[in-house]
């Protein structure tokens, strides 16, 4: 082939991507949803068939409010308390996510949101892990190999970070990669968990933070300054302290915007998902390609597929159509991914090296 082939939403899919920012609970197939609340005896859905239940959490999750957006995981939570729930709901996320051209990903939940059936913390993340690791198998056996690393999410307005960081740390070797706090920002600050934070750095353990979606650049110094946090979670508001004038070569940084940059601190960034809770008006307005020119490590993430009716590539796509990118584009931008992932630095080589690379080679012509 000589040249590049056209950048389409089918091409971009034949692309090796490397996700970073995926919720468990956000990413449900609509039917699993109404068959797992017809299992367990959850009659709450607001819809009785797929297709309406889809567009139910789409519109929902539309609200342009992050307390709004939240509130839709009442539902995927609900049907994601029994051993067969988590397996499934897992399984079925990395069989999506690798037909979908994933090769990595990291997909987190709250186990302490699993608990309403009896289960322990422990036998939440068991039965999880083990739906990842059926998927990979599937996903393998379909073509489509995919590495699959589980991040563990405490809820920032709930009192079980330590606990949680505990758990992430007791699981470490057996496919858990790191710890992250997630839920609504206002008035729950990253350095309440403070203590959990500690004993991750204690533990030289990973972790990343939810900050700098909803809530400003406060959020984003306290993750970085007080709680040592290694990636933004999404981290847009950045940009509160990045003054642009004219032209983007003559933007000036403030200490905070300078530190994320020269440390190369990943943002994790999702636009569908920005939109949706109002973190930015629209996709073209999205500081994405602000933080881009300006050299920032920027990923490109999902969020949550099930609300924002999304896949990486749906998002890469959407982002080639807005900003103009092209193939090298999207090689950088699923590098910076891979260079800031939760796994051991050999292997983040091996899949940089192996597939990312040899697989955008193609693509590029």
């Amino acid at each position: 082939m000589t040249g590049p082939m056209p950048l389409t939403l089918a091409s971009i899919r034949q692309a090796p991507k490397a996700l970073l920012h995926d919720h468990l609970d956000g990413g449900l197939r609509p039917a699993t949803v109404l068959e797992l609340a017809a299992d367990c005896g959850y009659d709450d859905l607001p819809a009785s068939d797929a297709q309406s239940l889809g567009e139910w959490f789409r519109n929902a999750a539309d609200s342009g409010s992050l307390e709004r957006y939240l509130e839709t995981f009442a539902h995927t939570v609900a049907v994601m308390q029994t051993p067969e729930g988590l397996r499934r709901v897992a399984r079925e996320c990395a069989q999506d996510l690798a037909a979908d051209g994933v090769v990595y990903a990291e997909v987190r939940f709250a186990p302490e949101q699993h608990l309403e059936r009896g289960l322990s913390l422990d036998q939440v993340v068991e039965h999880t892990l083990a739906g990842f690791r059926e998927g990979e198998a599937a996903a393998a056996a379909d073509g489509h190999p995919i590495v699959v690393t589980c991040l563990l999410t405490a809820m920032r307005h709930a009192a079980r970070s330590r606990e949680i960081a505990e758990l992430a740390v007791r699981w470490r070797d057996r496919g858990v990669g790191g710890f992250d706090i997630a839920g609504a920002e206002a008035g729950y600050p990253p350095s309440r968990h403070l203590d959990a934070f500690e004993y991750m750095r204690a533990h030289s353990a990973h972790f990343t933070i939810h900050a700098g979606e909803a809530f400003g650049l406060p959020s984003i110094h306290e993750a970085l300054a007080f709680c040592g946090c290694d990636r933004l979670g999404h981290g847009v508001r950045i940009t509160d302290d990045i003054q642009v004038p004219g032209a983007i070569e003559d933007a000036t940084l403030g200490l905070v915007a300078n530190y994320v940059r020269d440390t190369r601190i990943p943002l994790e960034l999702c636009p569908s998902s920005n939109v949706q809770t109002g973190a930015v008006p629209s996709l073209d307005k999205h500081p994405f390609d602000l933080l881009a020119r300006l050299r920032f490590r920027v990923t490109v993430n999902t969020d949550n597929r099930l609300m924002s009716d999304t896949t990486m590539s749906k998002e890469m796509f959407k982002l080639v159509e807005t900003f103009g990118y092209g193939w090298s584009d999207l090689e950088r931008f699923t590098i910076n991914a891979m260079k800031s992932s939760f796994i051991a630095f050999p292997e983040r080589l091996r899949i940089i090296d192996d597939i990312i690379k040899p697989g955008y080679a193609v693509l590029l012509g």
